[in-house]
């Protein structure tokens, strides 16, 4: 297979977004694949200065240096693994978006016939307004726990008891939600053994509803968004159809790049987009229907909204 890829040089980048709201405008629908790059121009980061201001502790104890990484370490007890795994949640499910890339993109779509396919486990989407009915979360949810074992195909809402988790460590909450530390050298590494989230069906641990292994939990939910999906691509298999690919890597191409490409070839009413800075890049087969943007996402959003 051959690619293009499109950098700013080629094109005048003012030229390009012109063309591309020229797209939205007449397309009469949108399906948006959506992955890390997404939140990471929304201003999500698992190292940094986020990292080191909410795991000073775990950094300077096991080494490790963002929150991706201290989500694999061996930890000794559950009491030390969630409260790891509670300030991980809160800061990158329940805390606001930094920036507006995500209310932007709704702004562009709001009166589109759109759907959404995500990687991302954060929950951006419906915190900017899009409508849950139009949303697949293919890799979970920060905010769902499951049986470890699993013991049954059922997902669990954690918020407050995460919340619990961090008030038992010494954090607190500002008005708008925020998570901040009342005294550091009070700061606790682990949470009471009553609060370890336990399955109520088998007793065994909890554990986070992330696909990492064959345990990941496919619950009545998240069939019911994959046969809405399915759904809306079927209804416009020959509609002038948008292909809009934000942010998506190539550590699992196969869910929302690959797909992408391929029915943009099959339909030639269809349009292919991609918005990814260092990685904008499309087939030659679809070179001719495809925008590709070699920029920050939310740099491009700002001006298409």
């Amino acid at each position: 297979m051959f690619f293009k890829v499109f950098n700013e040089s080629e094109k005048n980048t003012s030229e390009v977004i012109k063309h591309f709201k020229k797209i939205m405008e007449s397309t009469q629908a949108v399906v948006i694949g959506a992955g890390a790059g997404l939140s990471a121009s929304a201003g999500f980061e698992y190292d940094g200065e986020t990292f080191g201001r909410y795991f000073f502790d775990f950094e300077k104890k096991y080494g490790f240096h963002d929150m991706y990484s201290g989500g694999f370490y061996p930890f000794e007890t559950f009491e030390e693994q969630w409260a790891f795994w509670s300030r991980n949640i809160y800061i990158n499910r329940y805390q606001r978006i930094p920036k507006s890339v995500y209310d932007d993109l709704y702004s562009a779509v709001k009166n589109k016939d759109y759907f959404v396919i995500t990687t991302n486990v954060d929950h951006c989407f419906q915190k900017a307004g899009f409508a849950k009915k139009r949303l697949f979360y293919t890799q979970g949810d920060y905010g769902l726990w499951q049986c470890s074992k699993p013991c049954h195909n059922e997902t669990y809402d954690n918020e407050h008891k995460v919340r619990a988790m961090l008030r038992a460590q010494g954090f607190s909450f500002d008005t708008k939600g925020m998570l901040y530390i009342t005294e550091k050298q009070s700061l606790k590494m682990r949470i009471p053994s009553r609060l370890i989230p336990k399955c109520p069906i088998c007793g065994r641990p909890m554990s986070m509803n992330l696909r990492s292994d064959s345990t990941f939990v496919e619950n009545n939910s998240w069939h019911e968004a994959y046969e809405r999906y399915m759904t809306f691509l079927r209804n416009h298999r020959k509609s002038k159809i948008l292909f809009l690919e934000l942010g998506v890597g190539m550590n699992t191409p196969g869910i929302i790049k690959y797909p992408f490409w391929r029915m943009a070839a099959k339909n030639h009413r269809a349009s292919y987009a991609c918005i990814n800075q260092g990685e904008a890049v499309c087939p030659e087969n679809i070179v001719q229907r495809a925008t590709c943007i070699n920029d920050d996402i939310g740099k491009i959003l700002k001006k298409i909204a």
